[in-house]
């Protein structure tokens, strides 16, 4: 028997994800750069780079070899995560960093053994432990949860998203066809 979803399949629906993030990322315009949607919500430019660097923070983290969570120092890693996020950058640096730290993670993705997915990963708590392959598929659901909310951001801003604008164009495209 095959598997059905590995490493290739991953790393392909990663980059669906990215190319769509990309998107986004083109466009709003960089004066809404800044823009935040509501107080404790990073600003567009911030999220945009959180998602472009968390695929490299994945990556750095299981190329490691980690198999445990308990003891880890989160707060010194995540400190270093905040500070890339917060470098200032500008909206061709920002789409520049989600193409290249996304192709490179992609890449990393497709060449993952199943053995190596399927390697588990002990919680924190000592307790618990999950897949690698789950933790890889979580970085992907993280980048979607981000881009669900710069899709509504782009609503706040008047922008119909891409993803809507396709849709919508399907939709007239089978009226036409019907009629």
């Amino acid at each position: 028997m095959t598997d059905c979803y590995g490493a290739k399949e991953l790393a392909a629906s990663f980059r669906t994800v990215r190319k769509n993030t990309i998107q986004i990322a083109e466009d709003l315009p960089e004066e809404k750069y800044d823009f935040v949607a509501a107080p404790e919500v990073r600003s567009v430019r911030r999220m945009l780079a959180h998602v472009a660097i968390t695929t490299g923070i994945s990556q750095e983290l299981h190329s490691s070899g980690i198999t445990s969570f308990v003891g880890f120092d989160f707060l010194k890693f995540m400190d270093r995560f905040q500070t890339e996020e917060a470098k200032p950058r500008t909206k061709a640096e920002i789409v520049e960093l989600l193409r290249t730290e996304g192709d490179k993670y992609a890449t990393w993705l497709e060449g993952l053994t199943p053995e190596f997915l399927a390697q588990g990963i002990t919680e924190g708590d000592g307790k618990t432990s999950k897949s690698r392959f789950e933790r890889l598929l979580g970085t992907k659901e993280h980048e979607m949860h981000h881009r669900a909310q710069l899709m509504l951001i782009e609503r706040q801003l008047g922008i119909v998203p891409h993803l809507t604008r396709q849709f919508q164009e399907r939709v007239a495209q089978m009226r036409t066809a019907k009629a």
